[in-house]
């Protein structure tokens, strides 16, 4: 796959089945190798860390949107080459145990493989998360 569209409608359909809380949806977009790394540091935040595999993955993707729903995105960039892609968003996300709703910034980093995500690499501010969760 290196088609432009054809990448970013996976990832806009990924990232729509997230905003759905559809965990079996956001995992359909990736490659049965595939692979989530949020990066951060794990002894801050437990969340942090690499996933692989569709099993793995249902059980990361799962804890996440049980604990924040994302309210909205907003797209601010997208950059696609080769087979990969670079997105910058906007989130307004609430943290359900305390309902706190705040606002940050991401970036992802795709890799796909055989028109899947192979890899998303998430960089977020994750010690702003740890401060909502704490």
């Amino acid at each position: 796959m290196g088609h432009r569209e054809d990448m970013l409608d996976v990832i806009r359909r990924a990232y729509a089945a997230r905003g759905d809380g559809d965990v079996k949806g956001l995992v359909a977009a990736f490659h049965p190798e595939g692979s989530f790394n949020l990066i951060g540091d794990k002894g801050a935040l437990h969340l942090t860390g690499n996933v692989q595999g569709h099993q793995p993955l249902l059980a990361a993707f799962g804890q996440f949107i049980e604990h924040f729903t994302f309210e909205k995105r907003e797209i601010l960039t997208e950059v696609v080459e080769g087979n990969c892609a670079a997105i910058r968003s906007r989130l307004d996300i609430r943290y359900r145990p305390s309902g706190k709703v705040f606002s940050t910034e991401v970036l992802d980093l795709f890799k796909f493989q055989d028109g899947k995500i192979v890899e998303l690499v998430e960089y977020a501010d994750t010690a702003l998360i740890k401060a909502v969760v704490s």
